[in-house]
């Protein structure tokens, strides 16, 4: 018999913490949640001080008499779900169904899943913290009174089937205000004026850019002006009038938050959130590593802090002093302050350990597996490496009363730039452009090689991808690190929004539903009361709220407004977008209907006649093999693909989108590839053939 039964979440989370306890220890998982709220009843009786009712989760029954058996036969029973809120419920209902003594001391917790870690935690077990508890309480009930109530009211004014979430409601409002902001903006037109300049001596290049006009900015705002600049400009001398040089450092980013995790793989590594926190969990639950076994190779991944512990200090100042030598490695270990109320007791995301370096557990990996930890072991050693010193230089040259400006950077000292530098949502890469000046002097003539007018028109702000939409969640105190992921998700499955090309557009039902929840609840969709509610639910985690006070200040408000929106609200109408497209079931024309996986026509004679088909959208290419049009496609899984509007007859597809081009040296058709984010290329769709060209 053993004397402790240790209960973690996942079988994974027990194989691996089963390995490094003894005989003495049996470690089971209780698969997640083992009681939750009723799925087919409201479940909290809002007149009892908003007591919940808890019931079995259906399909846990033999789980739990198994749980109870073992638990029976232990001498101790220890409660080791994930460090968090989330964990601590389970852990407190776990306790409940196992009738264990609530002041005991069962609660053990440890934010890296290794031998020490795991060990020394079994040493300090705790009593349950009701705190905590309550916290995740307060959250799933507030989230019950507003889905139980308001997913009725739209079902019966907008469409049936819909749902409304109170935080999931506020990111769809994020997108939606964005879809706006782009409709309304109106381009205003500038101008640019690059110069290429050379020395006498050498013919050496030197590019600058039209700076100044008599010591004052310059705008240029249509062809007329930037035609009498240019005629300014004629005969004029360029003579270098300053030159300024100074080092600056550049420090290096902190190590990984959830957030800011779910942000980098997405620009470096095109993961989606959810995603990147199925494979993060992989890795932090534990993988077989060959001789050294099953270990967590990456710390807890739900944390907003930014704190790195003493121990993996020590550890990355050794490892980078051996293998990059003391100047990479600052005087004093490198500490980042955390954002706003922070789970200071965890840990940012960082790896077990700094030895184990991806390429030597490479082949024990998946592919995504090693690309994300290579991501958390690069960004963590980084964070405490030297800063990057560089040189920077700034030339002006003088042409009348006209200033062009030339700009060069040449990095010094890389520091932490050897291993890691933080993406951009911008587009525009990882790097900073290296660029150097030749060596120039103060009343140097220089000659002109050729001036450059360029058009511009300024841009709307870029809809949000993963990666922005998590950024601005977490800017705007909405939600919390283990519910970014969930939120993305769960927009996107209601229909609210859809994704294409990697950005997120709502949907004619994600506008009516955002309107609706702005005019007749206004607080639900408002991003500053809803930041304000997880404000109040961190100050119950920490035991400084009241939770059923939290919950009814919210309630009794909400209630009047959804007794009152009832009365008001009227049928609304969702008007389909009518196609030409004939069903040749009933002969009705077909109407554009939106789905999880974007568009497609249906029958609008439904539920008599069902007929569904594609929506094909033409893409202003020819097809290679047959020369009809090439059409979007999206598969099962709603991935696109390029297709020919004569299929079956004819059976082209492609992942690229193709052009009317040809390649040069095998004639197979040329393909638009993305490079990075930086713009597209073509490139040979042939197997063999590497021949790319720029777009034009």
């Amino acid at each position: 018999m053993s004397k402790y039964l240790v209960i973690v979440e996942s079988p994974a989370k027990a194989k691996t913490i089963g390995k490094f306890l003894g005989k003495k220890y049996t470690v089971k998982a209780s698969m997640g949640h083992v009681r939750d709220l009723p799925r087919s009843q409201f479940g909290v009786d809002v007149e009892r001080r908003f007591e919940p009712r808890y019931i079995t989760i259906r399909g846990k029954g033999e789980l739990i008499k198994e749980l109870r058996t073992a638990a029976k036969k232990a001498a101790k029973v220890l409660l080791a779900p994930d460090p968090d809120r989330e964990g601590e419920a389970i852990a407190w209902h776990l306790q409940a169904l196992l009738d264990m003594d609530e002041t005991e001391n069962c609660r053990v917790e440890f934010n890296e899943i290794t031998k020490d870690a795991v060990q020394a935690a079994m040493e300090h077990p705790r009593v349950i913290d009701r705190a905590r508890v309550n916290a995740q309480q307060a959250r799933r009930i507030l989230d019950r009174l507003v889905g139980y109530n308001l997913s009725p009211l739209l079902w019966r004014k907008v469409k049936k089937g819909l749902s409304a979430g109170r935080v999931q409601s506020v990111a769809v409002r994020l997108i939606c205000d964005r879809e706006e902001e782009i409709n309304a903006f109106i381009p205003e037109e500038y101008w640019s004026l690059t110069g290429i300049f050379t020395r006498e001596k050498d013919r050496t290049e030197i590019e600058g850019k039209l700076a100044q006009y008599k010591n004052e900015k310059v705008s240029i705002t249509n062809e007329e002006s930037m035609n009498k600049v240019l005629a300014d400009l004629e005969g004029t001398r360029y003579v270098v009038s300053d030159i300024k040089k100074k080092e600056k450092k550049r420090y290096p980013s902190p190590p990984f938050t959830t957030s800011t995790l779910q942000q980098e793989a997405y620009r470096k590594l095109n993961f989606p959130a959810r995603k990147t926190m199925q494979v993060a969990q992989q890795l932090y639950e534990g993988l077989d590593i060959g001789p050294e076994g099953t270990v967590g190779l990456v710390t807890y991944i739900r944390t907003d802090s930014t704190r790195i512990s003493e121990t993996a200090q020590k550890e990355a100042a050794e490892y980078i002093a051996a293998n990059f030598g003391p100047a990479y490695k600052p005087d004093t270990a490198r500490q980042y302050a955390s954002k706003g109320r922070t789970q200071n007791a965890h840990e940012a995301i960082r790896v077990t350990s700094v030895w184990r370096e991806p390429d030597k557990i490479k082949k024990f990996l998946t592919r995504d597996q090693f690309k994300l930890y290579k991501l958390i072991w690069d960004r963590f050693l980084a964070s405490q490496m030297s800063a990057a010193v560089l040189d920077t230089t700034t030339v002006d040259i003088q042409a009348g009363d006209y200033l062009f400006r030339a700009t060069g950077t040449v990095v010094k000292f890389p520091g932490f730039m050897k291993i890691y530098i933080e993406g951009r949502d911008n587009g525009n890469g990882d790097r900073d452009e290296e660029r150097s000046l030749p060596e120039l002097s103060a009343g140097m003539v220089l000659e002109l090689k050729s001036l450059t007018p360029k058009q511009h028109f300024t841009q709307p702000p870029p809809r949000y991808t993963d990666a922005t939409l998590v950024k601005a969640l977490e800017e705007n105190g909405i939600g919390r690190p283990s519910t970014y992921a969930p939120i993305v998700e769960t927009i996107q499955k209601r229909g609210y929004v859809v994704k294409e090309d990697k950005q997120f557009h709502p949907t004619e039902l994600g506008f009516v539903v955002v309107d609706l929840l702005k005019k007749y609840f206004p607080d639900i969709i408002d991003i500053q009361f809803t930041a304000a509610m997880e404000d109040k639910l961190d100050l119950i985690e920490e035991g400084e709220g009241e939770w059923v006070e939290v919950l009814r200040e919210f309630y009794e408000p909400f209630r009047e407004t959804l007794e009152k929106a009832e009365k008001d609200i009227g049928v609304v109408e969702i008007e389909d977008e009518v196609s030409e497209e004939i069903c040749e079931l009933c002969g009705r024309k077909m109407v554009v209907k939106m789905g999880r996986f974007g568009k497609f026509l249906a029958c609008p004679g439904f539920p008599e006649c069902r007929n569904t088909k594609p929506l094909l959208e033409e893409v202003g290419v020819s097809c290679p093999e047959c020369g009809g049009e090439v059409v979007l496609k999206r598969s099962k899984k709603g991935k696109k693909f390029y297709g020919c509007s004569n299929y079956p007859r004819c059976g082209f597809v492609s992942w690229d989108l193709p052009s009317n081009k040809r390649c040069p040296e095998c004639n197979n058709v040329l393909v638009q590839k993305s490079v990075g984010g930086r713009g597209a290329i073509l490139r040979c769709s042939g197997p063999r053939c590497r021949y790319k060209e720029k777009m034009e």
